[in-house]
């Protein structure tokens, strides 16, 4: 995919909100790599591909920040969003690659159930960084609201997930295969409370 950088004021914001698209898009493979449990190498590496694509946008916004003037907001804060939505594409990309890499069987529900909370968390921050562009709490704060909610959902399915794992019913290199996905999406998920934390401070730095 081959970007094309202008210098137009609002370019920051047209990246963040094709960021978040392909961060969005990753998920919902995601979920269907889980929930549709079939050729799973392919679609792992389509996953890869939404990375590679991430990767481009976050190295356009870091090109753009180093050769634009005057920015809609601070540099550190532009820096910090992007590099937490790519921080965020990295862990979708690490958990279907552990599927792929621990030749897992089946994933199990607490992991279907984790996918299912980070896809939802996702779209609320596509649906975030559409309105970001006009900095304005009325707008943003039910977005960061609700993904802290959703960040909460997961901790607490994360938890069970790790307990029922250690109930001794397990071999241990099963708990250590699946505690490793389980980890990774409940990183990708607090990624994206960190990614809702950056947009609000933003927010309230220019209210």
């Amino acid at each position: 995919m081959k970007l094309k950088v202008s210098q137009r004021p609002d370019q920051f914001f047209d990246l963040f909100q094709e960021s978040a698209a392909i961060l969005c898009a990753a998920t919902d493979q995601l979920r269907n790599l889980v929930h549709e449990y079939e050729d799973v190498e392919t679609k792992a590496r389509r996953i890869a591909e939404r990375e590679h694509e991430s990767d481009e946008i976050t190295h356009a916004i870091i090109r753009l920040i180093n050769t634009t003037f005057v920015t809609p907001m601070d540099r550190e804060d532009i820096y910090q969003l992007a590099t937490a939505l790519d921080d965020v594409m990295d862990a979708v990309e690490e958990t279907a690659d552990l599927f792929v890499l621990h030749a897992i069987e089946e994933p199990r529900q607490a992991m279907r159930e984790q996918v299912d909370v980070l896809c939802d968390a996702a779209r609320q921050t596509e649906e975030a960084l559409v309105v970001f562009r006009n900095l304005r709490r009325d707008q943003l704060e039910p977005y960061w609201v609700e993904i802290n909610s959703l960040e909460n959902q997961g901790d607490r399915l994360y938890r069970r997930a790790v307990a029922e794992l250690f109930s001794g019913d397990h071999r241990a290199m099963d708990v250590l295969r699946w505690k490793a996905v389980n980890e990774t999406l409940e990183e990708a998920l607090d990624g994206l409370e960190n990614v809702a934390n950056v947009i609000e401070a933003v927010v309230l730095k220019h209210a």
